[in-house]
């Protein structure tokens, strides 16, 4: 990994920290210390309004090429929303619309993209807050929007399945809203370029050409916060069949279940599961270091256990991304053990089982037995009889 989003750059004291600290190669691209690693000028944008008498929420990654466009993006978003206090500001009342047509008139070089484009609160597509396609929530300036983020609880393949994407790419980020390091580079995208600029890397995304956008590294939407319907606080996790039989109701509380990306994509989708296009972007599938070490050892990702074993191998082999794709089993296995090897070798080829995340709780490897799917039955007897639903 050798390119990261500077994240924020709409932030005062950030942006001041970044006009110092970061050099500028002019070709909309910038470095720190080494020129082999780099950062683009990014940040996030939450847009949230009323439109068509429904509360909208839409995250938007802005991307600048320069220190002066940002500036003026700055500018443009200072009397509209509190830069100063967020990370990720919220421009209230201001729609997608009004804000792309008014980026675009600072510069045509900002790219916007709908971030995490299928998470219920605050995805393009979200089952709660979100849109039935780019067209309805962008408007005449869909015309500008040119690539979605799958966000963790979706992948392309999933994406394939709305033939409104043809055109679209999609890239697959990391959060940078994170206090975890790991979760830097969780998922990311793949160039081939001799000499990366802002410009060409635009272009490539853009033209979706597979000799140059090789591919994407995407965890397994099963992993992500968002996969299945649900209740965190019931406890409560269904796939979309089970949550259309129980009218998306919670069993238990009886209130709405939040409708997960799974369900949400078989509800947009115009085609069946498993189309690949003729012309597509290939990706990988798999799930960070520290999940698999924290899947052994039965712990948190973010504990000091796992810590210590992820740093014993990248000391050895170097990145983390080189153990998860390239480094032999064997070798593997002689710093860390059969254990955890053949869990990464089973990353690899995408072998894992995960119980899927929802309604904000992250997805789990299963090491051993079958994924769950419903309530115990009781429960759910109990339910449909009260409602009047054959089972």
């Amino acid at each position: 990994m050798n390119l990261v989003g500077t994240g924020d750059f709409q932030h005062p004291l950030w942006f001041k920290e970044l006009k110092a600290n970061l050099k500028d190669l002019e070709n909309g691209l910038f470095y720190f210390n080494d020129k082999n690693f780099l950062f683009i000028l990014q940040t996030e944008i939450s847009n949230i309004y009323e439109q068509d008498g429904k509360s909208r929420r839409i995250h938007n990654i802005v991307l600048s090429p320069n220190f002066e466009i940002a500036e003026q993006i700055i500018e443009y978003l200072k009397p509209r929303g509190k830069i100063e206090s967020d990370g990720r500001p919220i421009l209230a009342g201001l729609d997608c619309v009004e804000f792309t047509e008014s980026l675009m008139k600072i510069s045509k070089d900002i790219v916007i993209i709908p971030a995490h484009a299928w998470t219920p609160w605050y995805g393009v597509f979200g089952s709660k807050t979100g849109f039935n396609s780019l067209k309805e929530c962008f408007k005449d300036q869909v015309k500008h929007i040119f690539a979605i983020e799958t966000g963790l609880s979706s992948d392309p393949a999933m994406n394939w399945r709305l033939s409104e994407l043809d055109n679209i790419a999609f890239i697959s980020n990391s959060d940078c809203h994170s206090p975890w390091p790991w979760r830097l580079g969780r998922e990311l995208n793949v160039f081939e370029t001799k000499e990366p600029s802002y410009k060409e890397l635009m272009n490539i995304i853009k033209e979706r050409d597979p000799k140059r956008f090789l591919f994407t590294v995407e965890v397994d939407p099963s992993y992500g916060k968002y996969h299945w319907d649900g209740h965190r606080n019931c406890q409560v996790f269904l796939e979309p069949k089970d949550a259309i039989k129980y009218k998306n109701i919670c069993p238990v509380c009886r209130r709405p279940l939040t409708v997960g990306v799974l369900h949400r994509v078989e509800e947009l989708a115009d085609r069946e599961e498993g189309f690949v296009p003729k012309e597509h972007i290939p990706f990988k599938t798999m799930l960070p270091l520290s999940e698999l070490i924290a899947t052994i050892h039965n712990t948190e990702p973010f504990s000091k256990k796992v810590w210590e074993e992820h740093n014993k191998l990248t000391k050895v082999f170097g990145t983390e991304l080189d153990i998860l794709l390239n480094v032999e089993k064997e070798r593997l296995t002689h710093i860390v053990g059969d254990s955890l090897s053949d869990l990464i070798i089973k990353n690899r080829g995408g072998l894992l089982k995960v119980q899927p995340g929802y309604d904000g709780v992250y997805g789990k490897v299963i090491l051993q037995g079958e994924i769950s799917r419903k309530l115990p039955q009781k429960t759910l007897d109990s339910f449909l009889l009260s409602k009047n639903i054959d089972s």
